[in-house]
């Protein structure tokens, strides 16, 4: 699909639902953008501080004690976060 057909399928589109697409693709906000958009929706943060506590652990020579307090203190902090805001909305 090129820019073109995409721009075509917007346009088509009801007013509401466009307005709705630039909110959440940020393409109106100056801090944040698409790819902003695109992490927050496909990658989690626990996932992403998974991943960088593994790069440090690999690369850097992290000891397997503080790579899994790096691990078990986000997620476990992220997921009390989570479960209230769930619990609260």
């Amino acid at each position: 699909m090129n820019l073109n057909e995409i721009k075509e399928v917007v346009n088509k589109l009801p007013e509401d639902k466009v307005e709705k697409l630039k909110k959440d693709l940020y393409l109106e906000s100056k801090s944040k953008g698409i790819l902003d958009a695109v992490q927050e929706r496909v990658v989690s943060r626990k996932l992403l501080v998974f991943g960088a506590a593994t790069g440090l652990f690999i690369w850097s020579g992290l000891d397997a004690d503080t790579w899994g307090m790096i691990a078990m203190c986000y997620i476990g902090g992220q997921s009390a976060i989570d479960f209230a805001k769930t619990w609260k909305g």
